[in-house]
């Protein structure tokens, strides 16, 4: 059995490393020989992870060089294990230190500390930190480029931050075009300096704010998926749900489903162009635990940055008494620009899992002339 640490069956997923450890990394194993990769397509995902625009993120500022330890060789994937790493060399202890025994609010610091007897690594989070993403994304980018050699793309994006709100029908142009040039990785050019104001303007209060970010997977062969308990929505919503931040998971139309009647909800069927379509994709491209043929589109909502300036109750766990607590040190004000490539990631890795095992993608790609 599986550790708690890794996921999949066929394109096996395992995470190590902690937020002020030695390093962060990943283990992917089932990935199939002769997929043409390289560590500079790993580290062009890699560095997606942090916006350019310094006033939005937080102070810590790590390099993540990437390197890849094995299964890779002249430019192609053994069948072995791959193995890749970045270094932790901006970490900045010693704030965790003063409050090692006082909980910050909305982290995990008191049930970590429960459940492995005190012995977790209480700095930034540990294992628990948004830092360990990094591991996922490494992941997401060997599997984004086995799904692109059978036609799937897998593009993610901002559609909310704080009360601000992408109101329009974005188009697949405007999203492969547009995402990162925006600091909040928002399509919407005009909404996205709203959500940066909405950063900003919570950071300048000691505070932060969450947001939205959606998932659209193109290509999607019909019927990719294991019912009934390795369906497809289900464990892209596992691996979403194991994104730190995430606190809610919702495909298509999601929750307004229980507001429509069936004759509203229901996608009817149509053909175009020789092919069976989807009049409305209320679905969201998934039915029966199985891929539709329609775009899949999930969005998952982040939560708000636990880490502020303002002072908030908390427990002294060594004195068993109420105290105070202000968070110090570098923290971002919202999480939501980073986090858009990890969900991304993290559906593309449960895509190649899934289609591995649907027989889709075979276990050697090319033969070595």
């Amino acid at each position: 059995m599986l550790a708690s640490d890794s996921i999949g069956k066929e394109f096996v997923v395992t995470c190590f490393g902690e937020s002020h450890g030695r390093c962060v990394g990943v283990v992917v194993d089932g990935c199939p020989a002769g997929l043409p990769i390289s560590e500079r397509d790993i580290q062009e995902e890699v560095d997606k992870r942090i916006p350019l625009k310094p006033q939005i993120v937080s102070a810590r500022r790590e390099k993540d060089v990437v390197e890849v330890l094995s299964g890779i060789f002249d430019g192609f994937t053994t069948g072995a294990p791959i193995c890749t790493l970045v270094w932790n060399k901006e970490a900045v202890s010693g704030e965790y230190d003063q409050i090692r025994d006082v909980p910050r609010p909305g982290h995990a610091d008191y049930p970590a500390r429960i459940k492995y007897g005190g012995f977790n690594d209480y700095r930034g989070g540990g294992r628990f930190s948004g830092r360990i993403t990094v591991a996922f994304v490494m992941a997401g980018a060997i599997a984004k480029k086995l799904l692109g050699l059978f036609g799937v793309e897998v593009l993610a994006y901002a559609v909310e931050i704080g009360k601000v709100k992408v109101e329009k029908k974005l188009t697949i142009e405007e999203i492969r075009r547009n995402t990162y040039k925006s600091p909040v990785r928002c399509p919407d050019l005009g909404r996205a300096k709203a959500m940066e104001e909405e950063i900003l303007k919570a950071k300048s209060e000691g505070d932060s704010v969450g947001g939205v970010v959606e998932c659209v997977a193109l290509k999607v062969p019909v019927g990719v998926g294991e019912p009934i308990f390795d369906s497809l929505d289900a464990d892209i919503a596992k691996m979403l749900f194991d994104v730190p931040a995430v606190k809610g998971v919702e495909f298509g139309a999601g929750f307004k489903v229980a507001q429509l009647r069936g004759s509203e909800n229901n996608d009817v069927y149509a053909i175009s162009g020789g092919d069976i379509v989807t009049l409305t994709n209320n679905a969201g491209g998934i039915l029966g635990g199985m891929s539709s043929g329609m775009p899949i589109v999930v969005r998952a909502a982040i939560k708000p940055t636990s880490s502020i300036s303002k002072e908030q109750k908390s427990v002294d766990l060594s004195e068993m008494e109420e105290t105070l607590i202000r968070v110090r040190g570098r923290h971002d004000p919202c999480i939501v620009p980073k986090a858009v490539p990890v969900v991304e990631s993290a559906v593309a890795v449960v895509l190649a899992e899934h289609m591995l095992r649907a027989g889709v993608i075979p276990k050697v790609l090319r033969e070595k002339g």
